[in-house]
């Protein structure tokens, strides 16, 4: 072959090779050189909690940030805001980086689910996570063919987020099924997370140029050392939706406007507690709509209100507070049905709350006994049992003169002008009487 064509042929060789090993190169390690935007969750997993870091996840993309770095200290939550969170973070194009913090911090139960989806999980020291099994509603093992589903289920999603981010499988499937806790230390031997970083420094020093892949199949590099750090904090409105949506201060609200109106109804006019109530009412009734809510629970604590209203109306002795004592601290302990104690309200608060609300109970009780068994000191009822003057003699008929008025009367016995006589009853116009026997 001439030494012409034998160079071009070495040159379309060189080019095809050239070709292919640029085509058959899957790794794009273009780093993004946004800021890093930082959000913290610090309360249950929620639906405002969700809409939060869903939002700032849209913004990074939209922003091009280099990453996502979220805050978390959570002792779990509801199932379907967990699911919204993972789905979200599954399919950002930026990275997130779930980092369990401050020291003490935990990601419990819905948190780990949170930590499993992130593309770097990152603890700080003196943390923990898992205790991710399913339980039935009072705390219990859900036996069955229902148990099986139920756990079945949360092992598959744990599985499938443990080996989409290259974790161990098997550790993540304990703490699913067998309920095992992690600390730090641990999940990094275990190779669940992929650094323990106890500041931010640490973290970005960490993280900073490994390699992660969005979309699938896309490999690119983190870019974090010398980046911007920009925080999302919640909006005012959302920190207050946050806070209501809490067991404890939903069971706070609830016990709070059923108090309130139950004292309106039972000193009507009084306006202000009925306002107060219904108005901490309604937010309690908000924080029940997203809350997993037991409506046998609500009715007992419906029924301690109607109880607590009748002692006011019926002489009872005390029985139907009592009634409502116990109807009241069952409901209360029925009202949320999760086995997760960051949805549940707290033993330590129902039980002062119930002895407050029967103690004002008994007290308002008390005052409506008092009103209703107190002599009439007003109209002709008023006049029975009150002392009068004879104008007149009477004998046995006369006038007298009592509370500013005078009188037509006839008395029991004769009694002289000027004499101190005592209302016995009060017969349309004319009062009848006795003289006061003095000592």
């Amino acid at each position: 072959m001439p030494r012409p064509f034998r160079r071009f042929d070495r040159l379309v060789r060189l080019a095809l090779v050239a070709t292919v090993a640029l085509l058959g190169a899957p790794r794009d390690l273009h780093a993004a050189s946004g800021p890093v935007r930082v959000v913290r969750i610090d309360s249950i997993i929620q639906p405002v909690a969700g809409e939060h870091l869903v939002d700032a996840l849209a913004e990074a993309d939209r922003d091009g940030a280099a990453a996502l770095v979220v805050e978390l200290d959570t002792p779990g939550g509801l199932l379907t805001s967990t699911r919204t969170i993972t789905e979200a973070m599954l399919a950002a194009e930026t990275p997130v980086v779930v980092w369990v913090y401050p020291d003490g911090a935990q990601a419990a139960s819905a948190g780990f689910f949170i930590l499993m989806a992130a593309d770097f999980a990152v603890m700080a020291p003196a943390t923990n996570t898992g205790a991710a099994h399913p339980v039935g509603g009072a705390g219990e093992t859900i036996e069955g063919v229902m148990g099986d589903k139920v756990e079945h289920d949360a092992a598959a999603t744990i599985r499938a987020l443990a080996a989409r981010r290259g974790r161990n499988v098997e550790k993540a499937e304990e703490a699913v099924r067998k309920s095992i806790s992690f600390t730090a230390e641990e999940a990094r031997a275990a190779g669940l997370i992929d650094l323990v970083a106890p500041d931010f420094a640490a973290l970005v020093a960490g993280l900073d140029g490994r390699t992660f892949e969005k979309p699938q199949g896309r490999e690119r590099k983190l870019a974090l050392a010398g980046a911007a750090v920009e925080r999302r904090e919640l909006s005012t409105f959302r920190r207050l939706l946050s806070t209501l949506i809490h067991p404890n201060i939903a069971y706070l609200l609830m016990t709070l406007g059923m108090l309130g109106l139950y004292f309106e109804l039972s000193h009507p006019g009084a306006i202000f507690p009925g306002v107060v109530g219904g108005i901490c009412l309604l937010l309690g009734l908000y924080a029940m709509s997203i809350l997993p809510v037991d409506f046998a629970g609500v009715a007992l604590i419906l029924l301690a209100l109607a109880l607590f209203l009748a002692e006011i109306k019926v002489t009872s002795y005390g029985l139907l507070t009592l009634g409502g004592i116990v109807s009241l601290a069952l409901g209360s302990l029925l009202l949320f049905k999760s086995a997760d104690p960051a949805l549940r309200a707290s033993f330590t608060l129902v039980v002062p709350v119930a002895i407050a609300f029967a103690a004002v109970a008994i007290f308002l009780a008390r005052l409506a006994f008092r009103a209703q068994s107190r002599r009439p000191v007003t109209g002709s009822d008023g006049l029975v049992g009150a002392h009068a003057v004879a104008r007149t003699e009477l004998a046995p008929a006369g006038k007298v003169f009592v509370q500013g008025e005078i009188w037509n009367a006839v008395s029991e016995a004769e009694a002289p002008r000027g004499a101190e006589v005592e209302i016995l009853a009060v017969d349309g116009m004319t009062l009848r009487v006795r003289p006061v026997a003095h000592a």
